[in-house]
């Protein structure tokens, strides 16, 4: 089954980082698990020390990968379920954001033990 990996770059709003935090990890990401094709999530947060000088536009990052057979259904059903119930989006998000889905080019390499 093809596999794909969505990123998505996001900041919280001004003064409610943590509030962002909490339901991002706690809730978003498994509303997410919860639509079809989505088979795992991983949240990140932009290191001090980085190869190029700030400023940078987005501060966190979400990593989820897909298997399936029908990457327009899992997009579809991603967007329906978007500030449901199913999928509440909390306003400690800002409204600026990326999202990507990236489709492998060549295998995983892993460097030499």
């Amino acid at each position: 089954m093809p596999r794909y990996t969505y990123v998505v770059l996001t900041n919280p709003v001004e003064g409610k980082e943590s509030e962002f935090n909490d339901w991002y990890t706690n809730t978003h990401v498994h509303d997410a698990l919860e639509v079809p094709g989505f088979v795992s999530a991983q949240r990140f947060a932009l290191t001090p020390k980085q190869r190029v000088e700030a400023p940078f536009p987005w501060g966190y990052l979400a990593v989820y990968e897909l298997e399936t057979d029908d990457l327009q259904q899992s997009i579809d059903a991603l967007a329906a379920r978007y500030n449901t119930p199913d999928m509440m989006i909390s306003e400690a998000l800002h409204p600026e954001r990326l999202g990507l889905i990236f489709q492998p080019m060549g295998p995983r390499l892993e460097a030499n033990a």
